[in-house]
């Protein structure tokens, strides 16, 4: 890798309008929508009342603070912060982000989520075959779009413009006034006999339902991957994946630019970076969590204190009352909503990880594994997860929210280390008037200790038992 001062130098282009700015950050709110929005804050709210909601917002602001830190390097470099950490620390980087990328996420508790809501709608048995064949469709959408970044965003935009309005729709026809109080209440925290967190919770569901709190783990940086291929400041100099099938091929840089500091190029820097936090101010934290807030409402109000089947079971008892309190059509809108949301997180997933893993492999040994081979090998991980998640599906292991759960711990534990990697690599490689300010080192410090905290006491409850 190059050394800090001898990354060749190019302009930093001028700042896009707002407009064609949108894009990334619905992708990385697909990546949350599913696992965190749908399933666990629901889940806990179903089962402890919205006393724990505030948890949720954390976790996404959180989330806010760090992405816009992995966007900042994206745009003034047009390398992925990944690029930069092994440029600073060596091969240990790319065989860590492989490692830790590859065993949290293997495990397909999201599509099989899907599946299973998916047979409750239709009125069905619910085998290892419907998750299996639903893999199998995500793999053939990727392999045909020409353009993998074009085809996710689309798709992503498509869903999210459908779902999240309906959500509200179904929410306010449920809603009553005397129901409000409970919601803002849970807001600061406060909950029904408990504060913060109620007796006998699962610090496990709980950490794993804050690191959902968005995109969750190395997803969220994957968010370098969509900013460069929007085209964000410096990225605007590098190449996209396309389909070995059907797309055109493009040339591809994994190593990036810097660009003088003088007052035109600080000036554009200052625009970029106003309109980029807008993008994703907007799109990703306000509307995220908007939709985890209104779902786990709307799952507070049909189901909480009940009893439900074990697992997700809890969003079929949901949509029955829906049903009751509004019509049965709209109970089935509900369960359509959230198996098609959830094929959609899945969808996302596959991308986010294959890039990561792909590129990664390259940084591990670039002698060996060539840049313009990034494609092939991007296929060879989407299509090798796809296998992977056959076989556990094929082993049995088929239980949704169990999967969910393990797969959330495990990345929240991947957050708390890169969450401080990712402030000394903006700290040590970028010039001072790019890097952040003191309110955003504070977020991310706070982020830092926050995931490591609850992830050692998830470990000492698990030994515990």
């Amino acid at each position: 890798m190059e050394a800090k001062n001898t990354l060749k130098k190019k302009n930093l282009p001028k700042p896009l309008p707002l407009k064609k700015l949108l894009g990334p950050s619905f992708i990385l709110l697909g990546l949350g929508l599913g696992s965190g929005e749908i399933i666990l804050w629901p889940y806990l709210a179903s089962r402890y009342g919205m006393g724990i909601i505030w948890a949720a917002v954390l976790g996404i602001t959180f989330q806010f603070f760090i992405n816009m830190e992995i966007e900042r390097y994206t745009l003034l470099r047009g390398e992925s912060v990944f690029v930069g950490l092994t440029r600073k620390m060596g091969k240990i980087i790319p065989f860590w982000f492989i490692v830790s990328t590859l065993i949290p996420w293997m495990w397909p508790g999201i599509i099989a989520s899907s599946a299973k809501i998916f047979s409750n709608l239709l009125g069905i048995n619910y085998t290892k075959a419907i998750p299996i064949i639903f893999l199998v469709i995500i793999g053939i959408i990727f392999t045909l779009g020409p353009v993998i970044y074009k085809t996710q965003e689309k798709l992503l935009k498509i869903v999210i413009s459908i779902s999240i309005p309906l959500i509200l729709l179904i929410t306010t026809l449920i809603a009553k006034k005397e129901d409000l109080p409970p919601l803002f209440a849970g807001l600061v925290g406060k909950g029904d006999n408990f504060w913060f967190l109620p007796q006998g919770i699962s610090i496990a569901a709980f950490l794993g339902a804050v690191a959902y709190a968005g995109a969750g783990g190395n997803l969220n940086l994957a968010q370098s991957f969509y900013v460069k291929e929007k085209g964000y400041g410096m990225g605007k100099y590098s190449g996209r994946i396309t389909s070995i099938l059907t797309g055109k091929a493009e040339r591809i840089n994994l190593e990036g630019y810097s660009f003088t500091l003088n007052q035109k190029n600080l000036e554009r820097f200052k625009n970029w970076w106003k309109a980029i936090n807008i993008e994703h101010f907007v799109v990703f934290l306000v509307t995220g969590a908007f939709t985890m807030i209104i779902l786990s409402f709307l799952s507070y109000l049909t189901v909480y204190g009940q009893e439900t089947e074990s697992g997700i079971g809890f969003i079929s008892t949901e949509a029955k009352n829906i049903g009751l309190k509004t019509a049965p059509l709209i109970g089935s809108i509900f369960l359509g909503i959230c198996s098609l949301t959830l094929f959609f997180t899945q969808f996302s997933v596959i991308d986010a990880t294959s890039r990561i893993m792909s590129e990664n492999l390259i940084l591990l040994n670039q002698n060996r594994f060539k840049v313009e081979n990034l494609p092939k090998f991007y296929y060879f991980f989407l299509w090798s997860q796809i296998t992977l998640g056959v076989v556990i599906f094929m082993s049995g292991i088929t239980e949704p929210l169990t999967l969910l759960v393990l797969g959330a711990v495990l990345n929240a534990f991947t957050m708390f280390v890169y969450t401080i990697l990712i402030l000394w690599l903006n700290n040590s490689l970028l010039e001072k008037p790019l890097r952040p300010n003191i309110l955003r080192k504070l977020f991310l410090i706070s982020a830092f200790v926050f995931y490591g905290i609850f992830s050692f006491l998830t470990i000492a409850q698990y030994l515990n038992r």
